[in-house]
C-alpha cells in the first residue's frame, strides 16, 4: 500500500492518497514521510505539521520531508525554524537536510543564518557533496555576496553546469557583467556544456551590464553552436538589453523576426525601457499590443498607467484602471523582510503589526520632513486607490522596503550594512528615498527585488537607476 500512497502522492491526487493512508492497517516511518511530502505538495502545510507532530517515530527523512515541504511553500522561517528544532533534538542531518536549508537561507537571505549552517556543512564534511557546494554558492550570491561565492565556488573539488549557472547568474543579477561573461568562458573552457538556463544567466547578466555585443555572441551562440531552441525567456532578454542600451529600432525588429509571438512579460519589458528613455510614440504602439496580450500580472498594467500619464493622456490611465478591474487583476501584496539577529523579520505595505512600528514610522516620517525641505517630491503615482494627495503621501510612506529599511536602522548600530529582500519589484519611490536613506546615514543598503541586486552608497545605487 505504500507504493499505491506514494503513486497518488506524486501524482497530486491528495484525496486518494489520504484515504489510503487512513485505510492502512500500520502506518510505518516510510508511509507517514510519504503522506508529509504529499500534504506539503498540495499546499497543506498545516496538516502536514500535525501529521509529523503526531509521529511516534522519525527519521531523518521525516525532518527533511517537512523541512523542504515548507521551503517550497514559502514557509521558509517556518523550516528554519524546524531545523534548528532538529538540532535541538539532537536528530540526524544528511545531505538533503543541508541542500534544503541552505536552499531556504538563500530564498531569504538570510545571511546569518546561512553562514551558520555552512559551517555546520565544513563540519559534517557535506561540502565535497556537488549539491551542497552549489547550493551554498547560490546562497552566498542570493545574499549579494559574490566574493564568498567565488571563494566556495572555486575551493569546489567538482563542479558541474549547476555550479557554473550558479556562479554566472549570482554576477548577472548584482550587474557585474563582465564577471559573469569571464565565468562563461572559463566554464567553455573546463569542458562544460552550457544549458538552456546556462545561456539565460548570461544574456540575463549582458542586459543588466549594457553589454549590446557580448549578449548577441551569446544569443547566437546558443542557436548556432549549441542547438538550443530560444525561449520566451531568452527572447525577453535579448529585447531587454537592446532596449535598456537605446537600440529601439533593433529591438523592434528583433520582436518582428521573432518565431514566436511576444508574451506580455517581454512587451512589459520594452514599454518599461520605453517609459525610461521617454520613448513616448514607440511607447504607445507597445502599450496597445500590451493590453491586446491581456497580461495577468498587475505591474503590466500599473506601468501603462504611469507610462500614460507622463504623455498626458488621462484617458487611456482611466481605461487601463478600468481594464485592471474588470479583468479581475489584483495586484500581489508587496512584502519585504530582513534579518537581523538571525530572526527573519517580514513587513507587508502598511504593516503596524511590529512591535517596533512605531518607532519606524516615527523614522519615517521626520526622515520624509528633512528630505521634503532639501527638494523630495514622493512619487505617489503608483497609488491607484481613489484618495487625496495628503493620503497618498501616507500610503508610499509606508511601503514595505521603506519599513524594513527603517527597522534595520533602528536595530542595527551605526555604520552596518543593511540587506532586504524585496518579493516584487522596487518601486521608484523607494529606490529614490533608499538613496537619499544611504548618504544621509551613511550605510550601505543591499535591496534585492524580483528583478537584481540593488546596491545603494552615498546616494547612488549600482543599477544606474534603470531596472
Amino acid at each position: 500500500m505504500t507504493s499505491l500512497l506514494d503513486l497518488y502522492c506524486k501524482c497530486n491526487e491528495i484525496k486518494d492518497a489520504r484515504k489510503v493512508f487512513d485505510e492502512m492497517p500500520q502506518r510505518d516511518v516510510i508511509a507517514n514521510n510519504c503522506m508529509i511530502s504529499g500534504l506539503c505538495w498540495s499546499r497543506l502545510t498545516l496538516e502536514a505539521i500535525g501529521l509529523f507532530n503526531n509521529m511516534s517515530k522519525r527519521d531523518v527523512g521525516s525532518w527533511n520531508s517537512l523541512i523542504s515541504g515548507l521551503a517550497q511553500n514559502s514557509e521558509g522561517r517556518a523550516g528554519l525554524a524546524l531545523f534548528e528544532e532538529m538540532r535541538v533534538e539532537g536528530a540526524e542531518v544528511d545531505v538533503l537536510t543541508m541542500v534544503s536549508v541552505v536552499s531556504i537561507c538563500a530564498d531569504l537571505a538570510a545571511l546569518r543564518n546561512g553562514r551558520e549552517v555552512h559551517c555546520l556543512v565544513m563540519k559534517y564534511g557535506f561540502e565535497l557533496y556537488l549539491p551542497v557546494g552549489n547550493a551554498v554558492v547560490d546562497m552566498y550570491a542570493k545574499c549579494g555576496c559574490m566574493e564568498d561565492a567565488w571563494l566556495c565556488f572555486r575551493s569546489m573539488p567538482m563542479k558541474n553546469v549547476v555550479s557554473w549557472t550558479a556562479l554566472i547568474a549570482g554576477y548577472g543579477k548584482q550587474g557585474q557583467g563582465v564577471e559573469a561573461l569571464k565565468a562563461f568562458d572559463a566554464m567553455e573552457t573546463g569542458g562544460v556544456r552550457p544549458n538552456s538556463i546556462t545561456f539565460l544567466g548570461a544574456l540575463y547578466a549582458c542586459s543588466h551590464a549594457g553589454l549590446v555585443q557580448e549578449g548577441w555572441r551569446i544569443f547566437n551562440m546558443m542557436v548556432s553552436k549549441y542547438s538550443i531552441a530560444p525561449t520566451m525567456e531568452h527572447y525577453t532578454c535579448m529585447v531587454d538589453l537592446l532596449a535598456r542600451s537605446g537600440c529601439f529600432n533593433e529591438a523592434y525588429s528583433f520582436i518582428k523576426r521573432m518565431p514566436i509571438k511576444p508574451d506580455p512579460k517581454l512587451l512589459t519589458a520594452f514599454l518599461s525601457s520605453c517609459y525610461s528613455h521617454k520613448k513616448l510614440e514607440l511607447g504607445k504602439i507597445v502599450g496597445k499590443k500590451l493590453i491586446e496580450s491581456e497580461p495577468e500580472e498587475a505591474g503590466a498594467y500599473m506601468l501603462l498607467s504611469n507610462f500614460y500619464g507622463i504623455v498626458g493622456d488621462l484617458a487611456s490611465v482611466a481605461k487601463v484602471r478600468r481594464l485592471m478591474l474588470d479583468r479581475g487583476i489584483r495586484k500581489e501584496k508587496a512584502s519585504t523582510w530582513i534579518e537581523i539577529n538571525k530572526t527573519v523579520h517580514s513587513f507587508q505595505s502598511g504593516d503596524r503589526s511590529h512591535p517596533l512600528s512605531e518607532d519606524m514610522y516615527s523614522y519615517l516620517q521626520h526622515l520624509f520632513r528633512k528630505l521634503k525641505i532639501n527638494g523630495y517630491v514622493p512619487n505617489t503615482s503608483m497609488v491607484m486607490q481613489n484618495v487625496d494627495e495628503q493620503t497618498k503621501e501616507v500610503i508610499v510612506l509606508g511601503h514595505s522596503e521603506k519599513l524594513a529599511i527603517a527597522f534595520g536602522l533602528i536595530s542595527t548600530p551605526p555604520g552596518t550594512r543593511i540587506l532586504i529582500v524585496k518579493n516584487l519589484r522596487m518601486c521608484t519611490d523607494c529606490h529614490v528615498v533608499t538613496g537619499l536613506i544611504s548618504k544621509i546615514e551613511g550605510r550601505e543598503i543591499v535591496a534585492r527585488d524580483s528583478s537584481r541586486f540593488h546596491h545603494f552608497k552615498d546616494g547612488l545605487c549600482s543599477c544606474g537607476n534603470h531596472w
